[in-house]
């Protein structure tokens, strides 16, 4: 048996041993979904989240769910689209709307440019726990918060443990599974365990992808983002302290970038031209109640006030909310000087540091510099929503994650597989293996070696089995971002509905796998026990192939 480590060994305050049939390490929204395949197939199952809230993306990094067009009728699992359904009615049941909100089978909370459900991060907290409650009644799930891996123990090619340590009492626990599943945002159990994987930019030699680098770079990788919400009250002054790398930031400026970060202007990124947004707070008349203005709709990002709206006042009563809440996760707060992981711990927190003082020098910057619509300057206004977020400093709990780890895997899912101006008429690949669909552009943010955007357009796509699978280990299974994929299709397979469909196959892999006594590389391409899988994963309400005429966007 060999223990792979994080680190220098150092003794631990207490540990104790458990076990369960599956662990699920990592309470984002892939890991939701895989503990709840996982439970009501009927197995015990350990759920671990760093942080207090579960659901990721969702939650406590506070982005709204970025969806394709189609979301409403099709492309995503059954229970993606109880979640949906869940928080549409925590709004229902719990906020006085309006009778027109109220009675829209298709209520936008926020009325925003990027989703048609926008939504607050603690409504979706809300709304996961909601759907955890009977499996956890149940007592086959127990769900434990602050615990972070900490290092595993591997026999030959299956994990035998996993030891978590709890981030608030220092404890260790060691627990065993059948099954462990990865769901932790950056891929933390694959270093742990010594899974094969791989991080940042392949080689164009590598994956043949049109858009690849020449040369390989595993430290590139997309920027993060600490997102924040805010609310606007006209004639009062929330502006906050002066961050102390304020000047650095309001200084800084990229060879890629078409202007100081601080400012209105950014690259479209389909493009790259310059583009100037603006901030409206407020706005009266409202697009989305007075006009004709849509989700999805192209150019959305340039009204920034709208584009990720997730609380419109005017679909509650009157006098319920002072002001719209919007949640910033904009261009200008993409932090790129550096990975927040793959490198010495002291790196990554001092780069994790560096994007929460972006995030807190944007705000102030807009409160205070900020040139205004109506030829004023600064927003003194613009005020924090801690509540919203469920922190204290009103940031997220945790930064956006774009890019994961990535195990090597039985099918490495390439750009050529999916884009659009490769696959032309004939649609993205289609998989004998295929345990979901999926459909985004090819969206690769800014990076750490300092490439700019890159995004292209993408077919609506497959999830093929073979991409969770793990070229060499047994009963490790990726449950989120950090699947087979390159850093360029990452960019699309990183959304929403997608790590929720990774998520649930994985606790569908091995809740199968126990019952059947067989280990998930037995799932192989025309193989009985394929058939038997996916017969049973359509059942439980995974899409696996999209129709051949997709509704109009």
């Amino acid at each position: 048996m060999t223990n792979c480590s994080c680190g220098p060994a150092e003794p631990a305050p207490r540990s104790r041993e458990r076990r369960v049939d599956v662990l699920v390490v990592g309470g984002g929204v892939g890991g939701v979904a895989a503990a709840m395949a996982a439970t009501r197939s009927g197995y015990s199952v350990m759920l671990t989240e760093e942080t207090p809230w579960l659901g990721g993306q969702l939650t406590s990094q506070a982005v709204p769910p970025d969806e394709h067009p189609w979301i409403e009728e099709t492309g995503c699992t059954r229970t993606y689209r109880r979640l949906r359904d869940t928080i549409r009615s925590h709004y229902r049941n719990h906020f006085p709307l309006t009778a027109e909100a109220r009675s829209n089978p298709r209520l936008n909370p926020g009325a925003a440019y990027v989703s048609a459900l926008a939504h607050e991060p603690r409504v979706a907290h809300a709304s996961i726990e909601t759907m955890l409650a009977p499996l956890r009644a149940s007592g086959r799930l127990e769900v434990l918060h602050r615990r972070r891996p900490i290092s595993a123990a591997t026999d030959g090619d299956r994990v035998a443990s996993v030891t978590l340590q709890d981030l608030e009492q220092g404890d260790e626990s060691i627990v065993s599974a059948e099954y462990v599943l990865d769901a932790t945002e950056t891929g933390e159990l694959l270093p742990l365990t010594g899974t094969e994987y791989v991080t940042g930019a392949e080689s164009r030699a590598d994956t043949g992808e049109p858009h690849a680098p020449k040369l390989a770079d595993p430290l590139n990788m997309q920027a993060v983002s600490v997102c924040f919400a805010l609310e606007h009250r006209a004639g009062e002054d929330h502006t906050i302290d002066r961050p102390e790398s304020y000047g650095s930031w309001r200084d800084y400026r990229a060879r890629f970038w078409p202007a100081p970060l601080l400012s209105w202007i950014a690259p479209d990124p389909q493009t790259l031209e310059p583009v100037e947004r603006f901030l409206l707070p407020n706005p009266q008349p409202d697009p989305f109640f007075d006009g004709e203005a849509v989700p999805y709709q192209r150019g959305g990002d340039v009204d920034l006030w709208l584009f990720r709206r997730i609380a419109a006042r005017r679909n509650f009563r009157d006098g319920f909310m002072t002001s719209d809440i919007t949640l910033v996760n904009w261009p200008m707060i993409d932090y790129w000087l550096g990975p927040v992981f793959e490198v010495d711990v002291g790196t990554a927190r001092s780069h994790l540091e560096g994007a929460r003082a972006l995030s807190l020098s944007f705000l102030y910057w807009m409160q205070t510099e900020a040139p205004r619509t109506d030829g004023g300057t600064g927003y003194p206004g613009l005020r924090l929503r801690p509540d919203v977020v469920g922190t204290n400093d009103g940031l997220a709990m945790a930064p956006y994650i774009r890019e994961s780890r990535r195990i090597r895997a039985r099918h490495t899912i390439a750009e050529q597989e999916l884009a659009a101006e490769v696959r032309g008429p004939h649609g993205a690949a289609r998989y004998e293996d295929s345990v979901g669909v999926g459909s985004y552009r090819i969206d690769l943010h800014p990076s750490t070696s300092g490439d700019t955007y890159i995004d292209i357009a993408s077919v609506p796509f497959e999830l093929p089995l073979g991409s969770l699978l793990p070229i060499r280990m047994r009963n490790l299974l990726p449950a989120c971002k950090n699947i087979g994929t390159t850093h360029i299709t990452n960019g699309c397979y990183r959304l929403h509905p997608v790590e929720w469909n990774v998520g649930e196959v994985a606790g569908l892999v091995a809740a199968f796998c126990l019952r059947a006594k067989i280990e998930p590389h037995g799932l192989g391409a025309g193989s009985e026990s394929l058939e038997e899988f996916t017969g049973m994963i359509e059942r439980e309400g995974i899409q696996r192939r999209w129709s051949d005429v997709i509704p109009p966007a």
